[in-house]
């Protein structure tokens, strides 16, 4: 008998794309993506905060460029991506890391926090993949992952909006993987539970609001933006070749507990 092949988890000759690239889960996604081999465009809602982590993924070795791309200014979107393609030639992962949502109440959401919440979540995810996927399309080949989240799934309490924009995109994720399918495109959705990043900061340091959140999780640990990370080099990487329309959930057993 011939010996097996090998998965290959390497992204050695890849270009990805992250959105929300700057700090917290889009840094380490970035970073991780790097040291697997691949070049990077940063997607930043404002670009000279791209800069640092730019030069980091420089000192690795690995082509980066840092694009200007808030996910609510359409204008920006192609841009952005058109900007991406000129400097490598092409896009091999997309990587859709954006996910807003002011907090409040059901009877007390406004109208301006559902538009908001909705805008990024779901018209600037749909559009970015839009646009990256048209490229993906005439190349027949390509990765698409959206970061969504556990609030996908599963509910909690004074987020039904952005909970609702999560199931959407886990949703659109499938839905895209059936259509772009016959092009070669896997798409693919990564969900995590709360992961420690400046933007949860504030709430996890709340000792009784990190007690109540441990609690659901059985693994008893809040995640890292690395945890988040290898699931994304996972599905970006050839070993997940066979691997289309699926949901990752990166929750420490939230949604099974």
């Amino acid at each position: 008998m011939g010996h097996a092949i090998l998965p290959s988890f390497g992204l050695g000759d890849k270009v990805v794309l992250v959105t929300g690239a700057a700090r917290g889960i889009g840094r380490s996604i970035a970073l991780a993506c790097a040291a697997a081999g691949a070049d990077i465009a940063l997607g930043l809602r404002q670009e000279a905060t791209g800069q640092a982590l730019a030069g980091e993924i420089a000192a690795m070795g690995r082509k980066v460029v840092p694009l200007q791309l808030d996910l609510t200014k359409m204008d920006q979107i192609g841009r952005a991506v058109g900007q991406a393609l000129d400097r490598f030639g092409r896009i091999d992962v997309l990587v859709n890391n954006v996910g807003v949502g002011p907090e409040n109440l059901a009877e007390k959401v406004t109208e301006e926090d559902f538009d908001f919440t909705v805008n990024a979540n779901l018209k600037g995810t749909f559009f970015t993949t839009q646009a990256v996927g048209r490229s993906m399309i005439a190349r027949k080949t390509g990765r698409i992952i959206n970061i969504s989240s556990q609030a996908g799934s599963v509910a909690l309490q004074g987020e039904s909006i952005y909970c609702m924009t999560k199931a959407a995109i886990n949703h659109l994720t499938r839905c895209l993987a059936l259509e772009w399918a016959p092009y070669g495109i896997n798409v693919n959705s990564v969900a995590p539970t709360f992961i420690f990043t400046d933007g949860t900061a504030p709430a996890l340091s709340d000792p009784e609001f990190k007690r109540r959140t441990l609690a659901h999780i059985p693994l008893g640990r809040i995640g890292e933006p690395s945890d988040v990370a290898g699931a994304v080099v996972f599905l970006a990487s050839p070993a997940s070749a066979l691997i289309t329309g699926t949901n990752i959930l990166v929750d420490g057993g939230w949604s099974v507990a």
